[in-house]
């Protein structure tokens, strides 16, 4: 450590209100408590101090050593954990912490390891906000680990910026959230009413920002019926949708675009999915919702949800309600993602007693955490999910402003051989959900980035299970995003051109003839 660093972590005070009782963690069987490994100072200006008695691990940086990475680390053996989805939690505080250059940076409670030694290289992280928190914050983040992992460097500390977080050490700790164990409702069987258990399938695209007649005609040229109608703003962000009357506000007007798009579609036999994909209070944190931990935002979810049922109760162009898109949660907390969206069915209910609710899972909607999901006590509700595995293939490229490695379908991807027997093997929770339960099940997202080598079969793979199952489906996305795009093509996200005819198009316009029939 400079003698810069140390006479700063000598001279600081503590800051933020005072240790409070930490959450846990459901324990996972055989595996080590971290808070007990050792711990090295990497990259200067990080000491061990006690505050109200628990040991801290302090990082304070001036300004003009920003630069570079100043953080504890320790190897953790990641063996214990292989084929489990597991929650990594810290309790935090900060202390004027400067704006990162690049949102990655910042604040780190990050993991760094490989499925094996010919995996690629994986970074998960939780994400935290810049500048002084109002005392101590829990962040948390999941991994889940596949068959072949061995070890992996776990890091607390600062990036690229300056300033001072403080970590307490007793509250780190690895577990689950929800676990198979909890769930309920095993023996519930699901029941439709018969123009939706007989409804012809859905098969269309994630919505563009905003439609023309134009988008329209292509659609019925292609055959589509489903249309998935994102409200959204601020994807991705953290610290938005806090100002209730501007969100309330906002999203009237979303809706009047949607009513919109509703006339434009109808008759082309186009019918919507209303997606809530930016609900009110937005994150607090990059892997929590702010509306499953504060009452002021959970009330009003369920407050928007009765406004777009008293609105859209018995139209004809709207096939369901989507109650919020991507829901993300990694720390308990008292609205938890899967009973508001209980509260909100069941609040439409009384208003709407027809039109088809879609609940969605944890972790973004993965397949996996359908493990641990649990089916509502109610009927005619569609289970949702969203299928991005594995997503350093579907997503490659997407953030590099550089060079980059591409990587092919089939093959091995994140050390393990993925091919459609893979993506069946990752997508069984969601089908074991749907046979125990009597489900109907609509795929809600899915793609692959328009240069990823072989993603014509990869969306071709997906769909040949979806359709193998009986399946509901909406790819992403319909000209919205030129790297989602069917109708782009090129080398790297920077040099993407519309392009007349794709093999990515050809799969799609094979499985929409379907609809015909």
């Amino acid at each position: 450590m400079n003698k810069l660093c140390a006479l700063l972590i000598m001279a600081a005070v503590s800051f933020g209100a005072g240790v409070t009782d930490i959450p846990r963690l459901q324990p996972i069987p055989n595996t080590p408590d971290i808070s007990k490994s050792s711990w090295t100072p990497a990259g200067g200006c990080s000491t061990t101090n006690t505050v109200d008695g628990r040991i801290v691990l302090t990082t304070e940086v001036p300004a003009e050593q920003a630069k570079g990475h100043h953080w504890f680390e320790t190897t953790l053996d990641l063996k214990p954990y292989r084929g489990k989805t597991v929650t990594f939690f810290v309790r935090y505080r900060t202390l004027n912490v400067s704006k990162p250059p690049q949102d990655y940076n910042g604040v780190k409670f990050m993991l760094t390891y490989k499925n094996g030694e010919k995996g690629t290289q994986q970074y998960p992280a939780a994400k935290a906000p810049f500048g002084t928190s109002d005392g101590w914050q829990d962040t948390a983040f999941n991994v889940t680990f596949g068959s072949e992992v061995t070890t992996g460097i776990l890091s607390l500390g600062l990036q690229e910026s300056s300033g001072k977080i403080e970590f307490i050490l007793d509250s780190l700790q690895t577990g689950y959230v929800f676990s198979p164990e909890g769930r309920i409702n095993l023996e519930y069987k699901i029941t439709y009413p018969d123009n939706i258990l007989n409804h012809k399938r859905q098969r269309g695209f994630m919505s563009p920002r905003t439609i023309t007649t134009n988008d329209v005609d292509t659609l019925r040229s292609w055959n589509v019926n489903l249309m998935r109608w994102q409200i959204t703003r601020n994807w991705g962000k953290i610290g938005t949708e806090t100002d209730l009357d501007e969100y309330d506000t906002w999203l009237k007007g979303k809706l009047d675009d949607l009513d919109k798009a509703i006339s434009l579609l109808k008759p082309a036999g186009i019918k919507v999915v209303i997606d809530l994909h930016s609900p009110p209070g937005g994150k607090v944190s990059a892997h929590n919702m702010r509306m499953f931990f504060d009452k002021k935002y959970a009330d009003h979810f369920i407050k928007v949800w009765q406004t777009i049922a008293k609105r859209y109760k018995g139209n004809p162009g709207v096939y369901a309600y989507d109650l919020v898109n991507e829901p993300v949660q990694t720390m308990p907390a008292p609205f938890d993602y899967w009973n508001l969206q209980r509260m909100a069915a069941e609040a439409i209910r009384e208003i709407d007693p027809d039109t088809p609710i879609m609940l969605e899972s944890n972790e973004s909607d993965r397949p996996q955490t359908y493990a641990y999901m649990s089916a509502l006590r109610m009927n005619n509700i569609i289970y949702k999910v969203h299928m991005y595995f594995p997503l350093s293939y579907t997503h490659q490229g997407v953030f590099s402003t550089g060079a980059f490695t591409k990587m092919p379908y089939p093959g091995l991807l994140e050390g393990e051989q993925w091919d459609k027997e893979k993506i069946r093997k990752t997508l069984q929770p969601v089908r074991d959900f749907q046979l125990r339960h009597t489900a109907k099940i609509y795929v809600g997202e899915f793609s692959a980035i328009a240069y990823a080598p072989g993603a014509e079969k990869y969306i071709n793979d997906c769909i040949e299970i979806f359709e193998e199952y009986g399946w509901d489906w909406t790819f992403h996305a319909f000209r919205e995003f030129a790297g989602w795009s069917v109708e782009h093509d090129g080398p790297d996200v920077q040099h993407l051109a519309p392009a007349p005819d794709t093999l990515r198009k050809q799969v799609l316009l094979k499985y929409f003839k379907l609809n015909e029939k």
